[in-house]
């Protein structure tokens, strides 16, 4: 729905494959507008740190925190996507709320049942406010890195060493199984797929990052191309798929053409994070996109051949001179890198 004045919105049905941002939780003017300016045509809002009780996200002082007993307001929800759409962008999904938010979820703790409900709340809530697509996740333990290093021109970029990781070390008190997380994550399908259904909002799987067997005595359950495909398979619909980080795969060495053409042809590949790294577990860089470990170009030309109509953003992106906590000058790279392949890819195809 688009606000007062402003032009409508088409529906994402309608789309094509397309390039935005994400990865910041405030929707200001001033961030909406750079994206439009780097011609961005969609955002997606990262949640993780709204239980921090400083945080104040909603206009007139409305406070939602993720980490209490209710789940984000309708009103709220869509005053999100109001503030999105007048800037001329779509709010196309949230994803990554906090770990704390639905931990008792993944591990089977006391709190399970709570936290569900709350998980429940939030999708319909979704729904109704209009927001398509919530992204997710099943790593208890997080994502792990273990430092920078300098990249060309000395931008810097995270790494990620499994020497250097305490990998072993526990986090959340014991170890535990696989089949403990499989359990707990199959019990979820079961809770919270028919909701999503019901509320016409799309699950999206983030892959284990990084994609080592455990971390912290937490199995990392989405590290390989056969437990995907086992996640996709429990339950199949049409709402759940994949947030297809393509750094992850990346990071896991599997091969990244036969991934995409599986999940592309069962149309299971939500959106996209469009990144790389050099090196696979048990160590990477993430580096800039053209010097990973996958030619880019071959990749969006896949993604198109599965015809793959969705958002793609910059997921990490290297820290270049001057830039901010959110890397918005090596986004811009990124975004910009994006937007000429699939203007030279178009441009081949219209010969």
């Amino acid at each position: 729905m688009a606000t007062e004045g402003s032009e409508p919105l088409p529906s994402r049905a309608e789309l094509p494959m397309r390039v935005g941002a994400g990865q910041f939780m405030d929707p200001t003017s001033e961030r909406l507008r750079y994206v439009k300016q780097l011609g961005g045509s969609d955002v997606l809002l990262n949640m993780y740190q709204v239980d921090d009780p400083d945080y104040e996200h909603m206009p007139d002082d409305e406070r939602v925190p993720l980490s209490g007993e209710d789940a984000w307001s309708v009103d709220a929800l869509r005053d999100l996507r109001e503030r999105v759409e007048a800037e001329g962008l779509r709010l196309n999904a949230i994803e990554n709320v906090p770990v704390s938010y639905y931990e008792d979820v993944m591990l089977g703790g006391p709190e399970r049942d709570g936290q569900l409900g709350r998980l429940k709340e939030t999708i319909r809530n979704m729904g109704e406010a209009g927001i398509p697509i919530f992204g997710y996740h099943w790593a208890p333990a997080g994502v792990w890195r273990t430092g920078w290093e300098t990249a060309r021109g000395g931008a810097e970029v995270s790494v990620f060493d499994a020497d250097a990781a305490d990998a072993d070390e526990l986090t959340h008190g014991r170890e535990y199984s696989e089949a403990e997380l499989w359990e707990n994550y199959e019990y979820f399908l079961d809770e919270i797929l028919p909701v999503a259904e019901q509320a016409g909002v799309t699950l999206a799987l983030h892959p284990s990052d990084p994609p080592m067997e455990r971390l912290g005595g937490v199995p990392q359950l989405f590290r390989n191309f056969e437990n995907f495909k086992r996640a996709m398979t429990y339950r199949e619909s049409d709402y759940h798929g994949l947030d297809l980080c393509l750094g992850c795969w990346s990071e896991m060495g599997e091969p990244l053409d036969e991934v995409v053409r599986y999940f592309g042809e069962r149309d299971e590949i939500v959106y996209v994070h469009f990144r790389d790294v050099s090196g696979t577990v048990p160590r990477f860089s993430e580096d800039f996109l053209d010097e990973g470990n996958y030619d880019e170009y071959a990749l969006l030309q896949l993604l198109d051949e599965v015809d793959f109509s969705g958002l793609m953003i910059p997921d990490h992106t290297p820290h270049l001179e001057d830039d901010t906590d959110w890397e918005h000058r090596g986004r811009a790279f990124t975004v910009g890198y994006i937007r000429g392949m699939l203007r030279a890819m178009r441009s081949d195809q219209s010969r």
